[in-house]
């Protein structure tokens, strides 16, 4: 139950019908529920009576404080005596959307007005962030940071907040800031990490980021791979074997400096790394300071407990707020991912793969499907272990991805993570090296050609590979420029182009990775399936695949991210290699026919020599009128007649050649195996040009229907 439910229960506070207003029935007071600060103040007070023991006729709220010549308010005092004539502790409430700097005021605010009243311990929070600090009898009162305020019944302080199992313990002297030796008559009560929402936590994400920020104090860049650090070192910490009542490494302890708690943090961070060397390869760079607004943020709450959809929705929200500027070209929207990875059969035995994944959208919600698919067969709480294995073994041995952009892999990696692993198969590399090159620069021996049953992926769009920049150009065939069919020129050679577009190049990795009869899904631009410049890379998608559908997207899908390059969604499926070999060689073939049908060399060659006939002619009748004239003179004097008669030539050949590859692809229709292929037009998938919800998702009822497709396909070619 909630503090606000347990609250109204134990008759602490009320609200209206609407909400609109609570009443502390201590105090009698009546207070706004929309201001944001009174969210916070509610639980701040349910939290010192029923977590913290405090009597309530100890406790005011809004109380005058006199500094100086001036009235300020308190927002809590908690006092010492039942006559309430002695200030204990002074609590501050501000709202969550709070920023460091603001909070950092508040602080300060707090201290100063407990100074003014005499008390001896003050708490400034936001919900978010915490700050406790002891006040000194004596001048000067230095601030002495502290874990936590003392209990109710206790004046005590214990040396650390956080313990696993959260219990009452006897308090006595410390050893190691280890209980010892406990006192019967004195009661601490320690704390479990908290579980919290998707909003609470998304908000933690991106205070802590911007507390590292400071607002241009450090690259935004640099600030996230720190943050991911820390993060790292706060899972691995919730992970580690501990006894139950053993306090948490991820906190500030008592009595100890801001260096003190950096060590412990990079001891912590070393321990992950020697687990698992490829997350993060350099060093933690913050300061003490840093650190410890960090650990401020995040050492009261579960990481690993907190429900897995609202903190993997936390860190994307949290990724996509830092990462829209620079990066969006890393992000698939959501709907997208979804219909892809929903449309197709993926199981826990399947091998996946993104040859792309930025931030992992697609290989998350593969991990997804199958974490769904677990509650099939087990019951989550009675088979809790025969429910885990099934999906983790997924993510650990079956789930794989290639992020050519170190940051974004170690992002990827830091999201797989906080989805409970599958993070070690996510390396940084360039997509287009040959297996064995991502193999020995990874040492992941798992990127094996011919062995992935699916790849999901969205490559780069737009840019260009040149053969001057990247050595592996010449392993794709898509890189080389064939010898046109209809060339009549003997010493015409195949040769490789000058460059090639990074999504073209992926057509043909992806086609090595998979299986045979191994599935793609692949965002690709509208270009390669209409523009006739490319008709051999349609061709090739025809010899290397099974055309299983093309969903055409609105031209509004990407904009959100940044990319207005209309796009659709081609799903292939591999051939297996006779076929290919059998397809490729029935349209040389095919080729070969339709030129000797049509005498294409005989008919070109007698153009050729009516053509040279021509030309001939108008070289003599120009040497008749001008017999004086030289060769050059008379080149000059039928220039013009000559380009006409070469350009009726070219016109004649070009028609000729237009025929013969209509005849072609006649010949091509009737000769190739006829299946069905599913096409379908998205215009509305959830969301419009500015990424705003549209409450209507077309993709949800096409994914439907491709499912069925996919199923009846696999069920008849078996």
């Amino acid at each position: 139950m909630s503090l606000i439910n347990t609250g109204i229960e134990k008759g602490l506070i009320k609200f209206d019908e609407e909400k609109n207003f609570i009443t502390y029935i201590h105090q009698g007071k009546k207070r706004s529920y929309n201001n944001p600060e009174e969210k916070v103040q509610a639980e701040t007070f349910l939290t010192l009576v029923l977590n913290y023991g405090y009597p309530v006729n100890r406790i005011k709220q809004f109380v005058s404080v006199q500094m100086g010549s001036e009235t300020k308010e308190a927002d809590i005092i908690i006092y010492a005596d039942d006559e309430c004539e002695e200030t204990y502790i002074l609590v501050e409430c501000k709202k969550e959307e709070i920023t460091d700097q603001q909070f950092k005021i508040a602080v300060d605010q707090a201290y100063s007005y407990c100074v003014a009243e005499g008390g001896k311990y003050v708490w400034t929070t936001s919900k978010i962030i915490n700050e406790y600090y002891e006040v000194p009898k004596e001048k000067p009162r230095s601030r002495i940071s502290i874990p936590d305020i003392p209990q109710f019944g206790s004046d005590k302080l214990a040396p650390y907040k956080y313990v696993k199992g959260g219990f009452l313990q006897s308090e006595g002297d410390t050893e190691n800031n280890v209980l010892k030796e406990p006192d019967p008559n004195v009661k601490q009560k320690f704390f479990e990490l908290e579980i919290v929402s998707e909003n609470e936590l998304t908000k933690i994400f991106i205070q802590a980021h911007q507390a590292l920020w400071g607002g241009g104090q450090r690259n935004p860049s640099v600030a996230f791979d720190e943050l991911d650090k820390l993060i790292f070192c706060k899972i691995w910490d919730e992970k580690h074997p501990r006894k139950t009542g053993m306090p948490y490494d991820f906190q500030i302890f008592r009595e100890e400096t801001s260096e003190d708690l950096l060590e412990r943090i990079k001891g912590l961070y070393e321990q992950g790394r020697k687990k698992d060397p490829e997350v993060f390869k350099d060093d933690i760079t913050l300061t003490a300071s840093e650190t410890l607004t960090i650990v401020k943020y995040f050492q009261r709450i579960n990481l690993n407990k907190t429900d897995l959809d609202s903190k993997g929705k936390a860190f994307e929200t949290f990724m996509g707020s830092f990462f829209r500027g620079d990066f969006g070209q890393y992000f698939t929207p959501r709907p997208i991912v979804k219909f892809i990875v929903d449309s197709l059969p993926i199981n826990n035995h399947s091998r996946v793969l993104d040859t792309s994944c930025g931030s992992g959208g697609f290989l998350l919600h593969a991990l997804d499907k199958v974490r769904e698919q677990a509650n099939d067969y087990y019951d989550k709480i009675k088979e809790e272990k025969d429910h885990f294995r099934h999906w983790h073994d997924f993510a650990e041995k079956n789930l794989f991805g290639i992020e050519i952009n170190d940051q974004i892999a170690r992002t990827a990696k830091m999201n797989m993570i906080i989805h409970d692993d599958g993070h070690t198969n996510v390396i940084a590399s360039d997509g287009l090296l040959s297996d064995t090159e991502m193999q020995n620069k990874s040492k992941n021996k798992e990127f094996v050609y011919g062995t992935f049953d699916f790849i999901i992926t969205n490559p780069p769009f737009g840019s260009s590979i040149k053969q001057t920049e990247k050595a592996y150009m010449h392993q794709y065939n898509l890189a080389v420029k064939e010898v046109d069919w209809l060339t009549t020129s003997v010493a015409s050679k195949s040769s490789l182009r000058e460059s090639q577009s990074t999504e073209v190049l992926f057509l043909e990795q992806c086609h090595k990775f998979l299986t045979e009869h191994g599935y793609l899904a692949i965002v690709i631009p509208d270009g390669i399936l209409t523009n006739s410049s490319l008709q051999y890379v349609r061709d090739s998608i025809e010899e290397m695949y099974r055309i299983v559908a093309v969903i055409s997207m609105p031209q509004t899908a990407f904009s959100a991210t940044g990319a207005g390059v209309k796009s659709s969604v081609l799903f292939v499926r591999k051939h297996k290699e006779k076929q290919t070999e059998k397809i490729s060689n029935l349209k040389e073939k095919l080729k070969e026919k339709v030129k000797t049908d049509t005498k294409y060399i005989a008919t070109i060659e007698k153009w050729e020599k009516e053509k040279a006939a021509a030309i001939k002619v108008l070289e003599e009748d120009a040497k008749k009128k001008n017999p004086k004239a030289n060769k050059k003179e008379i080149t000059e004097m039928i220039q013009a007649d000559k380009s006409a008669v070469q350009s009726a030539f070219t016109d004649k050949v070009n028609l000729f050649k237009e025929e013969l590859t209509e005849k072609y692809f006649l010949a091509k229709q009737t000769a190739l195996d006829d299946y069905p292929i599913f096409m379908a037009i998205a215009e509305d998938i959830g969301y419009d040009a500015t990424g705003r919800n549209t409450n209507k998702n077309e993709l949800t009822e096409i994914g439907e229907e491709l499912s069925k497709f996919i199923a009846h396909i696999n069920k008849s070619e078996k």
